[in-house]
């Protein structure tokens, strides 16, 4: 995901239980000119771990030597993305918009498998389809195969649904059913939870599944998930203290390896998705908003856990989590003007 899976989350991720990571997604055409942007994205995942590297674009020339850079910064794995909604990208013809061109989706895969070394896998994000009218999901998954792809991942929406609506099994259980068995179908979309990841491998039949904002600022969903596929207990959400480490694990990865003009905006960002639910964070989320110093911003964070902590410690009843109905919002407020709090019942989650 552009502007998310970078290396400090990846790896975060990855400490948690994820099995795998994808960089950012990376436009063929910027890395094949050696725009400093794109190609400082290509970081390989720290002590030794397997990555992917997502490429995207239309010219079969570019991505093949897109991908060979790939390899040659370590990637395990070369991942051609068909599946991006955004409007720049499908404005471009590339992302989702190859699904209107199966043809040339199969050239793109045939030039980057005869690119990259046999060792190394070819594979392929896709979407149900274009639209309601085109859903060739199945259909599109088997060209791609034909040419050379050795796993495809099917996101449950069309690109005209962008975010919108709910993932559908369908598509995704087509394509596991359309390809044969030695072919890994990864299944993804609005996987927020371990029922949700449950319900996708038990209705579509896929071999793995692929979480993506579902994690972003709750990567212990991956320590569930590994609890569940190992037959051992879950953990659960994490404690506090347990949010306060992942927090600066994260924000210490930021510091040692984001660009130094990126820190300011990641680590406000670590803020904010570490602080959602919890007492306070709307405060905290605003005034990081108007600093701008990274040390300032990590002390800012560390005050903040440790106040929780404190009052954790002396038993004060502060609610964990925020409350998410307007009724309940508004009974927040209402109790906060009279200098009390109100409870409220939510899970605190991300949709994928």
């Amino acid at each position: 995901m552009e502007a998310v899976t970078d290396l400090p989350f990846r790896t975060v991720c990855e400490e948690l239980g994820a099995a795998l990571t994808f960089t950012e997604f990376l436009s063929a055409e910027a890395l094949t000119r050696g725009a400093a942007k794109a190609v400082g994205r290509m970081w390989p995942s720290l002590e030794g771990r397997r990555f992917a590297v997502q490429i995207f674009g239309r010219e079969p020339e570019a991505l093949a030597r897109a991908a060979g850079m790939a390899v040659d910064v370590g990637a395990a794995i070369v991942d051609i993305n068909m599946g991006c909604p955004a409007k720049k990208v499908t404005a471009g013809a590339c992302g989702s918009a190859l699904m209107r061109e199966p043809a040339l989706a199969a050239d793109l895969v045939a030039a980057v498998r005869r690119a990259v070394p046999p060792s190394i896998p070819v594979t392929v994000k896709h979407r149900a389809g274009w639209d309601e009218s085109s859903l060739n999901a199945a259909e599109f998954a088997c060209r791609l195969v034909d040419a050379g792809a050795a796993m495809i991942t099917v996101h449950g929406r069309t690109r005209a649904q962008g975010f919108s609506g709910v993932a559908r099994m369908e598509p995704i259980a087509a394509v596991r059913a359309a390809l044969p068995r030695e072919i890994p179908v990864v299944g993804n979309g609005d996987v927020k939870d371990v029922a949700a990841y449950t319900r996708m491998k038990q209705e579509t039949g896929c071999d793995a599944v692929m979480i993506g904002r579902g994690a972003m600022g709750s990567p212990w969903f991956f320590r569930s998930l590994a609890a569940l596929e190992t037959g051992a207990e879950d953990p659960g959400p994490p404690s506090l203290a347990e949010r306060r480490r992942v927090w600066r694990r994260h924000a210490d990865l930021v510091v040692a390896h984001s660009p130094e003009k990126m820190r300011k905006h990641e680590l406000k960002k670590t803020l904010a998705w570490y602080s959602r639910g919890l007492h306070g964070g709307a405060s905290l989320r605003q005034r990081a908003s108007s600093v701008d110093v990274p040390q300032a911003l990590r002390e800012m964070g560390e005050a903040f856990f440790a106040d929780l902590e404190a009052a954790e410690a002396a038993g004060h009843a502060r609610p964990m989590l925020a409350p998410a109905d307007p009724i309940s919002k508004s009974l927040a407020r209402h109790g906060r003007r009279s200098g009390g709090h109100a409870e409220a019942d939510e899970s605190c989650v991300v949709a994928s």
